[in-house]
């Protein structure tokens, strides 16, 4: 079965993308929560017309996503955490609070979007995550883990 998604799916696809899924997961779950339609082939005419029209405005959301890839990279990002005298952090340092970091800075991203390369952040010292800015754009982020 063939299905328009109307948003972003973990593991699935993007909005706008048409996704071959089994009939279960379209009819019982896609279709009625209104995350996707059925792909007829009236809708994939008006889809496809729809792509047409929004092709310059996607290239200009990702030329955005570009340049602010660009100052992410660039800016350092430093977390004060709690620790202990050997520089063990109580805790760890997560996706939150990059992007809370990242929101004092003035880049507003959702915390889903990043990810931390290392397993657990659980000590002081250096880290990169990837942060998914659009589905073609994502930038590398260095930050530092510092004891308060």
């Amino acid at each position: 079965m063939e299905v328009i998604l109307k948003q972003d799916v973990p593991n699935l696809g993007f909005k706008n993308d048409i996704v071959t899924v089994k009939n279960g997961y379209g009819r019982n779950f896609l279709i009625p929560k209104g995350i996707g339609i059925l792909a007829s082939e009236s809708a994939k005419k008006m889809h496809a017309e729809n792509m047409k029209q929004r092709a310059h405005k996607e290239e200009k959301i990702k030329n955005e996503a570009l340049e602010l890839a660009k100052k992410l990279e660039e800016a350092p990002i430093k977390i004060g955490t709690k620790t202990s005298t050997t520089g063990k952090i109580f805790g760890s340092v997560t996706n939150v609070q990059i992007a809370e970091v990242l929101l004092e800075q003035g880049v507003t991203v959702d915390r889903r979007n990043i990810k931390i390369k290392d397993e657990a952040v659980k000590e002081v010292g250096f880290y990169s995550a990837v942060v998914k800015l659009h589905k073609e754009v994502s930038a590398e982020i260095k930050f530092e883990v510092f004891a308060e």
